[in-house]
């Protein structure tokens, strides 16, 4: 386990974090390819998202530095069929200017022990392949590659590969 940079607080988001989870992910959005999606979310997506995680009982988790969420991890169903009810693809976001301080690795580390606790047997990810950063995060937590699809998205005008990494759950 990652230790915590100081000031660094990990909890269980709720209705009051879901502003600063929105800014979050709109930034990804519209930044980055860590989402494949072109439109911001809105205030109303944001908060059904958040109440289906409620209502399936998964948990949303923030990284709290001077009382602002400034990261959050979560999962959801890798697909809609019974037989996969014990995989899950998460996620894990860092606003920009928090990156590269271990925030990531907290909340990797918070997801795989949640997710255990929960009986899942296999976390996956979906990773845009330039997103270096991410790779090697979930490379160094055991995660291993489990194949590329080329030219799954196109966003900013050029195609990208998404790549899928998984970790069996103990």
């Amino acid at each position: 386990m990652t230790s915590r940079p100081t000031g660094t607080h990990v909890l269980r988001c709720d209705e009051k974090h879901l502003k600063d989870i929105r800014d979050i992910f709109n930034e990804a959005i519209l930044h980055t390819t860590a989402l494949y999606e072109e439109s911001p979310r809105s205030e109303a997506t944001i908060a059904a998202w958040f109440e289906e995680k409620k209502q399936a009982g998964i948990p949303v988790f923030g990284v709290e530095q001077q009382g602002t969420v400034v990261g959050f991890a979560t999962w959801g169903p890798f697909r809609p069929y019974p037989a996969y009810s014990k995989t899950a693809e998460h996620s894990v976001y860092i606003a920009t200017e928090y990156q590269r301080r271990g925030l990531g690795r907290i909340l990797l580390d918070t997801i795989i022990r949640e997710a255990t606790t929960h009986e899942l047997h296999l976390l996956v990810a979906g990773i845009d392949s330039a997103n270096e950063a991410s790779i090697a995060l979930h490379r160094h937590v055991g995660f291993s590659h489990a194949g590329t699809i080329r030219e799954a998205g196109y966003k900013f005008k050029k195609w990208l590969d998404l790549e899928f990494w998984q970790r069996l759950l103990k």
